[in-house]
């Protein structure tokens, strides 16, 4: 396989991202998603610390704050994961790609590869935009990037919306119905992983679920939750998720028809 292939195969993708429309607005709906209710959830924080508890307020992470969008934002990076991968398959273009570029494992990598960037440009730029009007919001309890961990958690932020992303392409590549792949992960990250995460009796199963391991990344203050792994331990197990739903989409991809 040479270079030349794998760039046209990547130009071919960038032009298939471009062309659907929804891709704009996935990528724009979990950046402003993120960021309004991140700002929003600041301003109510902010106006309510001197009727917290104690502990409360020992315990507050103005940064980790500020992201509290994301669990609604990264709904939106999932749509836009799912699309990138699906919309071949719905519209009966998967037999031609592949035709094109009978590589399956470098049709895959080229679709993920340009589909990521694009995500991790997005998410980093949200996640700065949603830390700074967050922090803005916070006024007098805010956080500051030369505080510890805080620019660590900013980052994070953006590198989780990416992972989160790269994992919905990996599980849509293994079943490829937009509709399937949707009624799967939604509810999984809405509902299930966070109850899971919570309840006493499935906690120690749901924390190494991916969103509340990779979600340790965006902490700065630690809690007493009694996760036995740190910010980076969190974020490594999340990458472990991503890599196994690639890998297993690549498998799908080479041993079934179009």
């Amino acid at each position: 396989m040479t270079m030349a292939v794998v760039q046209q195969v990547l130009r071919s993708e960038w032009t298939k991202i471009k062309s659907v429309r929804s891709t704009a607005w996935t990528l724009g709906l979990a950046a402003v998603v993120t960021i309004a209710l991140g700002a929003l959830i600041s301003a109510v924080s902010a106006n309510s610390f001197d009727t917290m508890s104690q502990e409360d307020q020992l315990t507050f992470d103005p940064t980790l704050i500020s992201f509290a969008g994301t669990g609604l934002g990264q709904l939106a990076m999932i749509v836009f994961g799912v699309l990138v991968v699906s919309n071949e398959y719905s519209t009966g273009m998967i037999r031609t790609s592949l035709a094109a570029v009978p590589q399956r494992g470098t049709f895959l990598f080229g679709k993920v590869a340009v589909a990521t960037v694009l995500a991790l440009v997005v998410a980093m730029v949200t996640s700065f935009l949603t830390f700074f009007i967050g922090q803005a919001m916070l006024g007098d309890h805010k956080a500051t990037l030369g505080d510890p961990g805080v620019l660590r958690a900013v980052i994070g932020g953006g590198l989780y919306m990416t992972l989160i992303t790269m994992f919905s392409m990996g599980i849509t590549a293994v079943l490829r119905s937009p509709v399937l792949s949707l009624g799967i992960l939604m509810p999984f990250f809405f509902l299930i992983t966070n109850i899971l995460g919570t309840v006493s009796a499935t906690k120690k199963v749901g924390q190494y679920f991916p969103d509340q391991a990779g979600g340790k990344i965006m902490q700065t203050v630690p809690t007493s939750d009694d996760a036995p792994y740190g910010p980076w331990g969190g974020f490594g197990i999340m990458a472990l998720w991503v890599v196994a739903a690639l890998v297993f989409g690549y498998v799908t991809l080479r041993r079934r028809d179009a």
